[in-house]
C-alpha cells in the first residue's frame, strides 16, 4: 500500500463455534424482515431512527466520502406533501406508464397506485445521494461509487430498523424530484427512495409471494 495515516485495527478473535451462531442468528432474524405496507400510527421514538441512521452512516462508502444524506419526515403536512406527489407519479405508472411485463411481475404483490402508509406511518427517511460534496459537504468535490455507497448504507438503515423491531417499506416513485424540493436538499442531491418505518397495523398481511427467498445454491457459488 501507499504510505498514508493510519490507526491500528483489530477485531476480537472468535472461536468458530461462535463465529457461526453469531452469523446464523443475525441469518434467522433478518430472514423474518418483510416488506410492510400497512402501518399504525403507533409513535416510534426519536432516538431509534438516529442510531440507525448511525449505523447507516458507517457504511463502506467511496474515498470515506459518505455521500448520503437522510432527510427523517415525520410532520404531517410534510408527509401528505410527500404522498400526494407519489401517488399523481404513481398514478401514470398504473395507468400506462408501466410495461404489461412490468404490471404482472408486480401482481402477486397486490401494490397499486394508493399509497396511504406515507401518512400513517410515524416516520418517512427519505434516502438522498450526494453526487458532489465530499466529506465537507462542500456541493462542489466529487463523491465516488455513490449508487453502490448509498445502497450499502441504506441496507445497514433497514436492517438496523428490523432489528429494533420496526416494520419497514421502500417506496420509488418516479421520477422523484419532488422530494428533494419537499425536504429542502440542494440539487446536487438525487433522491434515492423513501424507507417508511413504524409499526405494522393491526391485522397487518403480507404477500404470500413474498416468503418465496431464493436458496443458498441459487443465489451463492463457490469458486
Amino acid at each position: 500500500m501507499r504510505d498514508h495515516e493510519a490507526l491500528p485495527y483489530s477485531l476480537p478473535v472468535l472461536p468458530d463455534t461462535q463465529s457461526i451462531a453469531r452469523a446464523r442468528s443475525l441469518r434467522d432474524r433478518l430472514r423474518q424482515r418483510r416488506t410492510c405496507r400497512e402501518f399504525s400510527d403507533r409513535p416510534v421514538p426519536r432516538a431509534v431512527i438516529a442510531a440507525a441512521i448511525e449505523a447507516a452512516g458507517s457504511a463502506p462508502n467511496g474515498a470515506n466520502h459518505q455521500p448520503w444524506h437522510f432527510a427523517v419526515v415525520s410532520s404531517p403536512d410534510a408527509k401528505r406533501a410527500i404522498r400526494e406527489a407519489a401517488e399523481e407519479e404513481e398514478r401514470k405508472f398504473y395507468a400506462g406508464k408501466a410495461s404489461e411485463e412490468w404490471l404482472e411481475a408486480l401482481a402477486p404483490l397486490g401494490t397499486d397506485e394508493d399509497k396511504p402508509f406515507l401518512e400513517t406511518a410515524p416516520w418517512l427517511i427519505v434516502v438522498f445521494a450526494q453526487r458532489k460534496g465530499g466529506i465537507e459537504e462542500d456541493g462542489r468535490t466529487q463523491n465516488y461509487y455513490v449508487n453502490e455507497s448509498v445502497g450499502m448504507a441504506c441496507g445497514l438503515l433497514i436492517a438496523t430498523l428490523h432489528e429494533a423491531g420496526l416494520a419497514t417499506l421502500t417506496h420509488t416513485p418516479s421520477p422523484m424530484g419532488f422530494l428533494r424540493e419537499i425536504c429542502g436538499r440542494p440539487t446536487h442531491e438525487k433522491p434515492l427512495m423513501i424507507v417508511v418505518v413504524g409499526h405494522p397495523a393491526d391485522g397487518a398481511t403480507v404477500p404470500a409471494h413474498a416468503l418465496k427467498k431464493k436458496p443458498l445454491d441459487q443465489i451463492a457459488s463457490w469458486l
